[in-house]
């Protein structure tokens, strides 16, 4: 007699296959504008996209989106969708708030780039250090960039050529941090396109949550850096330990390794991030995304002893390319961006609203889940909320890599999404802004109910 197939998170494979069709019938049958677009405009783009992650959504074909504002889509045909995907954190503070729509308006009949600083820069420069701490900042176009030259900046200081990461780490698409473990070893992460450099000559990989592995790596005497975000963002998330971060500093300290920061995701936790709400003595710090309301923007920085290293450093080295730096980057609207979003948009009282909002939401579906008794849990960061279908807490970037069901996940996706409702498209990443509605919230809640239902009930 043939065995029944293996769960897929609790789910039985046919009741998900099953409702996995359903719903993309349901999308495509209501979207006839948005399909006859694409099939006329969409042919000049590699693979029909701009970007080629904007395959990865669960949708038969792409959403057109028409207007964005607050917390809301409008997409081609006419749906309104309540956001909480928000860019993938791009957006997390709203789309368009009004402060850098304004700032964004006044720049623009002043100029768009010129290489020079502004009056904003001196002023954001302040900003920045009463937000985040007392850093040396420079500003960047993406977060990628950041980490990129925050680590060109470590190796110059301590003289060392590697970097430490973690398992199933998130720092954009910086090519040190695209390793894996693989046997308990460091390797390049499967799927590189056009990989040919040694990745484990620049890299090396350790568990989340696991100071041993960390000290065994540091111990080779090789790594100028440990480059981590606070809380493992990228698959399913992994929240730390108590003393994780206390030990990662006094680790780095003794082997003589800069820490980073990277807070590009969890800046969610809080006015500051991680590192200011949960008090992180970092060497160096990288934020992006959000930190200019939705500009592409991102800013570094180092203390002020790692500031003096590398001016030291600077001074001796021979005179040439430094190999960091775009010609965009550090642009007037940037800074008019920086300074609308740091001084009137990025408060308090935005993350007050933020946090009630996410604890609400983060309430709601946890009791979806114990109601239709199904083996997963949700776990949340500030304002950013995530349920992952396995059980929890997980430990570790091996342990939510085994969590991670893709084919249940887009199913809920784009099932949530025919509800009305737009989460991330990666991983089950929700976001709640400070002009997110309560109704908004419980629309979500509703949903994520009516799906579960047919999945297992």
């Amino acid at each position: 007699m043939p065995q029944p197939a293996a769960l897929i998170g609790g789910v039985s494979p046919d009741r998900l296959q099953a409702f996995a069709t359903r719903e993309a019938r349901r999308y495509a049958k209501v979207r006839p504008l948005t399909e006859a677009a694409l099939k006329t405009g969409a042919a000049s783009y590699l693979d029909g996209v701009p970007m080629h992650w904007m395959k990865d959504w669960s949708m038969p074909f792409p959403m057109l989106v028409e207007t964005a504002s607050g917390a809301h889509l409008t997409d081609l045909d006419g749906f309104g969708i309540d956001d909480f995907c928000l860019g993938d954190t791009g957006s997390m503070f709203g789309h368009s708030p009004k402060p850098v729509a304004k700032a964004i308006r006044q720049q623009a009949s002043r100029g768009l780039t010129y290489m020079l600083p502004t009056v904003d820069a001196l002023e954001v420069g302040h900003l920045l250090t009463e937000t985040f701490g007392d850093f040396r900042w420079q500003i960047a176009t993406t977060a990628t960039d950041a980490n990129r030259f925050a680590l060109r900046v470590a190796r110059a200081v301590t003289g060392k050529p590697k970097v430490l990461v973690f398992n199933g780490c998130y720092h954009g698409t910086v090519d040190d941090t695209m390793v894996e473990l693989e046997n308990g070893a460091t390797a390049a992460r499967k799927g590189l396109v056009g990989q040919v450099a040694d990745l484990t000559q620049t890299a090396v990989v350790a568990e989340f949550n696991d100071l041993a592995s960390v000290e065994r790596a540091l111990q080779k005497g090789d790594v100028a850096a440990i480059l981590t975000e606070p809380v493992m963002t990228n698959s399913c998330m992994v929240l730390p330990q108590p003393g994780f971060h206390e030990g990662l500093r006094e680790l780095a300290f003794q082997h003589g390794a800069l820490l980073i920061v990277d807070e590009t995701h969890t800046i969610s936790s809080g006015l500051g991030g991680y590192t200011r709400v949960h008090g992180l003595l970092p060497d160096m710090f990288v934020v992006g995304k959000c930190v200019a309301g939705g500009m592409p923007t991102a800013v570094w920085g180092m203390t002020g002893d790692v500031a003096r290293r590398f001016k030291d450093y600077n001074a001796k080295r021979p005179a040439g390319h430094s190999g960091m730096g775009t010609t965009l980057s550090a642009n007037p609207m940037q800074f008019a961006c920086l300074r609308a979003t740091l001084s009137k948009v990025m408060s308090d009282a935005a993350y007050a609203h933020m946090e009630k909002g996410a604890a609400r939401l983060e309430r709601g579906l946890s009791k979806v889940i114990t109601a239709h008794r199904a083996p997963w849990h949700v776990v949340r960061l500030g304002a950013r909320v995530e349920f992952i279908c396995a059980p929890g807490p997980l430990k570790n970037g091996t342990e939510a890599a085994f969590a991670h069901q893709p084919e249940l996940e887009a199913a809920i996706h784009i099932g949530l999404l025919n509800r009305g409702c737009l989460i991330a498209p990666f991983h089950n990443m929700m976001l709640v802004s400070p002009v997110t509605k309560k109704r908004q919230i419980d629309r979500l809640v509703a949903a994520f109910d009516e799906v579960l239902t047919q999945l297992f009930d």
